[in-house]
């Protein structure tokens, strides 16, 4: 059986002037597909088996390539679109034909030029097709345990959830909100820390570190801040916590953190207006 979006071994039953008619069964001419004859080696003839990947040429024909793409079916890559339209975008597959992300199955805007984790699956009119929603394709089988180090991929960021991250390209993680701290979109790379496993074996991930070791960068934050602003700075215990993110890309919690040790480093004091910034 011939499938669509698979490498797979096919025998020539037929060579002609285009090129070899290959098909999985024996002299069946009836339903084979065509191998061009540029991708022909000269000692090639009918009975040889050949390992090719089977797509849909740009007039929607059936067609083998020696060439292998950069996406399979059932896998996920990381793919550059190339261009976008009013319908979807193209992404290079590594193959003639751009492989074609219907606007529908975007998890977001795409940019020509950026990246995106993309997998494949045959649409209606039994046509290769890019989508980004890549969660099915994604397993929860690592064996990644709390506060394990992860690089991952952003693939869709849910405003009631979080950022979804595929991580390794192969494993479930998500980056709850109260942990999405920054400026991140889909398509985005992340090195993020594991802060829970799930029972199901899905991952929970935080962008920051461990709260004892992200102090020093927070007070670094703060103090360059400070610097940036004359040293003074209208922010104090009565700051909402959506300030304190817009201004500093961290949570109240992890303000008030950084501010007392800052405080016990004598390097900063209160004042009834914020903080300011202790010269010695």
């Amino acid at each position: 059986m011939i499938e669509l979006g698979r490498i797979q071994k096919l025998k020539i039953v037929k060579m002609v002037s285009i090129g070899a008619y290959l098909n999985s069964k024996d002299d069946d001419v009836g339903d084979s597909i065509l191998l061009p004859r540029k991708e022909l080696d000269s000692i090639t003839d009918v009975g040889d088996e050949i390992e090719v990947f089977v797509y849909k040429d740009s007039e929607d024909r059936i067609i083998a390539t020696k060439r292998k793409p950069k996406l399979l079916m059932d896998e996920v890559s990381y793919l550059e679109v190339v261009d976008t339209a009013t319908i979807g975008a193209f992404v290079d597959w590594g193959l003639e034909k751009d492989l074609f992300l219907p606007f529908k199955e975007q998890t977001c805007r795409v940019r020509k030029g950026k990246k995106y984790l993309v997998s494949l699956y045959i649409d209606k009119s039994e046509r290769l097709c890019a989508t980004m929603d890549v969660y099915n394709q994604l397993s929860s089988d690592s064996s990644y345990k709390e506060n394990d180090s992860v690089k991952g991929i952003i693939y869709n960021i849910k405003r009631d959830m979080g950022a979804l991250v595929a991580v390794d390209n192969t494993y479930h993680g998500l980056i709850p909100n109260n942990e999405l701290y920054g400026n991140y979109r889909c398509g985005d790379e992340i090195e993020a820390r594991i802060t829970k496993v799930r029972e199901d074996g899905k991952l929970y991930l935080s962008l920051r570190k461990k709260a004892y070791k992200q102090m020093d960068d927070d007070s670094s934050i703060i103090l360059d801040k400070l610097n940036n602003r004359g040293g003074k700075l209208p922010f104090n215990d009565n700051s909402s916590p959506d300030e304190i993110k817009a201004e500093f890309n961290m949570s109240k919690r992890a303000f008030k953190r950084a501010v007392g040790r800052l405080l016990k480093e004598k390097k900063i004091e209160l004042t009834e207006n914020g903080i300011m910034r202790v010269d010695n």
